[in-house]
């Protein structure tokens, strides 16, 4: 008795201190974030000079209202959400359908291999921007929507993790289900999906931070600022101080209080936000879904 109750006492210490050095960890994860957002809603006079911890000093919302005052935000933000919308919804379209007969032995499904060595393929070997340019712009998609969605729409990897899930599953519940009378797509929709969620919540996840954080294909692929995404918008706009629209010294010290530095906190604190907001309605569904993902190969 006394031997056992050595060991749980020994076994809560240690859990306490891991619990300890996890908190930790995880306030130091926290602190830049903190001090992104401290330097947003600060005076740029003492962001400038490195005067801005954890809280915001002189608090102003300045740089949010020069970054909310710009007649293009409302568009560029809501490019973004429809791109997102779109590429989840294509992505994860394309993710099972692809995964799910790849999960297949190569008796039910004898081109398996030959499709498996062509995702790898696409995996290793890149053909550039400029073949990558160049495509887009031939099938007539520069300056549209669906230059941002189409190209991302499948993703080898994202497979790769699906098709390992759905290899996961016991036989028997499909054998059991085809005994039933059920089809292939009655199996892959009332079977596959409903045991998949981890896996599923995981790669929409995925996909939803590739379109959402993406601003490089909006710098290349938009030819107008108005059809910018939300991220390449942010990523262009600079602080302008134009001298002949500024009357009176109030309005040049308004001005002055936004400059290059705290603009750039609240472009990241804006990004950031719709992705933190989603994310812990995701979290129980990540760990677990990319682990089984990768468990079979």
């Amino acid at each position: 008795m006394t031997h056992h109750r050595s060991r749980f006492l020994t076994a809560l210490r240690m859990n306490w201190w891991i619990a300890l050095i996890l908190l930790l960890l995880a306030f130091s994860c926290l602190l830049p974030i903190l001090n992104t957002v401290a330097i947003s809603l600060s005076n740029q006079a003492y962001a400038a000079t490195g005067r801005v911890g954890l809280i915001p000093v002189e608090f102003t919302l300045s740089s949010y209202e020069k970054l909310m005052a710009e007649a293009t935000f409302g568009r560029a933000f809501l490019i973004s959400v429809l791109r997102v919308l779109l590429g989840v919804a294509l992505g994860m379209l394309t993710t099972i359908l692809t995964a799910y007969p790849l999960s297949k032995s190569t008796r039910a499904f004898p081109l398996r291999n030959a499709y498996m060595w062509f995702l790898v393929f696409t995996m290793i070997f890149n053909a550039g921007t400029i073949p990558w340019y160049m495509q887009i712009r031939n099938l007539g998609l520069l300056n549209t929507l669906w230059a941002l969605v189409l190209p991302c729409a499948v993703s080898s990897y994202n497979i790769i993790l699906m098709m390992n899930f759905f290899r996961g599953i016991p036989r028997e519940i499909e054998e059991a289900a085809i005994m039933d009378g059920a089809g292939a797509w009655r199996v892959l929709l009332q079977v596959y999906l409903p045991l998949s969620l981890p896996s599923l919540a995981t790669i929409a996840l995925f996909i939803l931070v590739q379109h959402w954080n993406n601003f490089y294909d909006g710098l290349i692929l938009m030819n107008k600022p108005s059809n910018y995404p939300l991220q390449t918008y942010i990523y262009q706009l600079t602080v302008r101080i134009d001298p002949s629209t500024i009357s009176d010294a109030e309005t040049l010290r308004e001005a002055l209080k936004v400059s290059g530095l705290t603009l750039n906190a609240s472009k990241l604190v804006v990004s950031m936000v719709p992705v933190m907001v989603v994310y812990p309605f995701l979290q129980r569904y990540f760990v677990k879904g990319l682990t089984l993902g990768a468990v079979k190969g």
